[in-house]
């Protein structure tokens, strides 16, 4: 078995391709580049981030062909060369900003926000809920959200085994960042996530991925079928309050767009209907990252094939 294959389980079920494979780079690499990000500025390291970009396009053949798979489907035709690099571009692009907008240099941005409307005021105390978003865009900006909204702490879920060299490099950049993770894949992760939203929390977790070998829903994504993860899902019915679905856009330059969309509302759906309201919000789900990817292409960063993991035996 190569480390790219997916591992079968006894009852199964498979752990997900992304989560086997091994992280690119080193830790004194990534704390030097956070070092000079932060010393240099971001115009003056920017161009860094061209290299970078034009290496991973180059050297990465597995991540250009999931691009050109992806770009076919969202853009109707073949991607050629400049197109595939543009994607990886805007990749390498949100994590060198993620190092600014973790060190809360906000000011560096021009960051609109559509549907804040949409969520619970900033005085109502009992506000707690649970933000989906994707491997789209950057989630990374909803921390100017935050910033805002003193009544509401905004803390991650996140699943960090897959990421530890950058993980590291982050809490380098700011040591809060860690004391606001709840730490998936832990046996008290579900009694700490619905302590914090029973206490008026707005909990964001990425929920387009599944957590290791996490039961799945085929649902319609770009014309074909592909896996989206239950977990998120059957956590949101567990702790019974509204989900918000959210994505922070790259729009080059500086600029980012933060979409927040109603996805569904767990607090109001009677016990037996929750596998009914679970597939809707899935399927919702799957329509918003849809849209999204359709108004802004390469922010899809889901660097491996999405779809062909369809082989997985459904739950």
């Amino acid at each position: 078995m190569t480390p790219q294959q997916p591992r079968r389980h006894e009852h199964g079920t498979e752990t997900p391709a992304w989560l086997l494979r091994r992280e690119r780079g080193s830790l004194a690499m990534l704390r030097f580049m956070t070092w000079l990000s932060l010393a240099l500025g971001r115009r003056l390291t920017r161009p860094i981030v061209y290299g970078i970009a034009l290496y991973f396009l180059l050297a990465v053949p597995a991540a250009r062909a999931a691009s050109r798979a992806y770009l076919q489907r969202v853009l109707g035709r073949r991607a050629g060369w400049g197109e595939l690099y543009r994607h990886i571009l805007a990749f390498a692009g949100t994590i060198h900003d993620r190092v600014y907008l973790l060190n809360d240099r906000h000011e560096l941005f021009d960051i609109r926000v559509f549907g804040e409307d949409l969520l619970p005021d900033a005085e109502d105390a009992s506000g707690g809920l649970l933000i989906f978003g994707a491997h789209l865009g950057s989630f990374e900006v909803l921390r100017t959200l935050a910033r805002k909204n003193a009544r509401h702490k905004v803390c991650a879920a996140m699943y960090p085994q897959n990421a530890r060299l950058l993980n590291s490099m982050l809490a380098r950049v700011n040591a809060q960042v860690v004391l606001d993770i709840i730490p998936l894949g832990q046996l008290d992760a579900i009694f700490t996530l619905n302590e914090r939203v029973q206490a008026g929390a707005w909990v964001a977790l990425l929920a387009d991925r599944a957590v290791g070998p996490d039961p799945h829903l085929n649902v319609s994504f770009f014309g074909e079928t592909a896996p989206f993860p239950t977990g998120p899902f059957r956590l949101a019915a567990i702790v019974r309050r509204p989900v918000f679905f959210m994505t922070g856009l790259y729009r080059g330059g500086n600029r980012y767009d933060i979409h927040f969309e109603r996805l569904a509302d767990f607090s109001a759906s009677p016990a037996g209907q929750r596998d009914a309201t679970m597939r809707a919000a899935i399927e919702r789900y799957a329509q918003l990252i849809e849209l999204h990817c359709r108004l802004a292409p390469y922010n899809w960063f889901n660097f491996y094939d999405f779809w062909k993991e369809t082989h997985r035996a459904p739950r």
